[in-house]
């Protein structure tokens, strides 16, 4: 069993959406991460990051969101020529799971046509609703004919504890993780259910959440398995993607 995770992007957004304290428009560059895990001769995807074009011309794909969170300084990297590095093509992908249903997180969605696509029911629900786009849901970034198999329960895929999902509401209204057991390491992948590493140390809340009481639920149970010594993922963390993960290590 084999663990990666690759650069799907990079995002210009302002800091003050994610750390209270800032009040001015001061804006900083996120990294967009996807996993790969490759387990049973399978290709697994936890995320897959943004579509290609958004590099070029966000505002097509994306409409006003593109003015919010920017796609910048991408230099032609995203989650198809980063498998095309380790020669996986997209139809050798056989399972996506989406942590949630926005645009940076399922962008990559079309391309994997042999797969088959999971995401929590709540989130299905939540993305299909009469105001999804005022929630930062674009449908043709995850209504596609291969369909999305819905998950209500924390999942496990192959009744071994080695990848499961775990419920972490209040980003989105169906926000969930990927707990990953290697033979090595653990991983507890969070995508935007701790975007910064200090979102979940201080408790804050950042100002693209649905739902405020529902994270701070979640981070409490992050913190319970983080107490496992877990290693904890967060899904936009600049620096922990700097220090630990820019390199695609391989994890097993």
């Amino acid at each position: 069993m084999k663990l990666f995770f690759l650069n799907s992007g990079q995002i210009e957004i302002k800091k003050k959406i994610f750390i209270p304290e800032i009040i001015d428009d001061e804006k900083f560059l996120l990294p967009v991460i996807s996993t790969l895990i490759q387990y049973k001769n399978l290709n697994i995807l936890f995320d897959t990051g943004c579509h290609p074009s958004v590099e070029t011309n966000a505002e097509k794909r994306w409409g006003g969101l593109s003015k919010i969170m920017k796609p910048k300084d991408m230099n032609g990297i995203n989650l198809i020529s980063e498998l095309n590095k380790k020669n996986i093509k997209p139809t050798d992908i056989d399972i996506v799971i989406n942590s949630h249903l926005h645009p940076d997180h399922c962008g990559c969605n079309e391309f994997f046509t042999n797969a088959e696509f999971y995401c929590h029911n709540n989130e299905f629900h939540a993305a299909n609703s009469s105001d999804a786009k005022r929630f930062g849901y674009i449908k043709n970034e995850w209504d596609l004919p291969m369909g999305l198999k819905k998950i209500s329960e924390e999942f496990d895929f192959f009744n071994n504890s080695k990848i499961v999902t775990i419920n972490l509401f209040g980003h989105t209204p169906g926000s969930i993780g990927l707990l990953v057991n290697l033979d090595k390491n653990q991983f507890l992948i969070a995508s935007d259910a701790v975007s910064l590493l200090r979102n979940l140390e201080f408790e804050e809340v950042p100002k693209n959440a649905w739902n405020k009481t529902e994270l701070l639920k979640s981070y409490q149970k992050i913190k319970k398995l983080s107490q496992k010594k877990i290693n904890l993922i967060c899904g936009h963390d600049y620096l922990q993607w700097n220090q630990n993960f820019k390199l695609g290590i391989e994890y097993n």
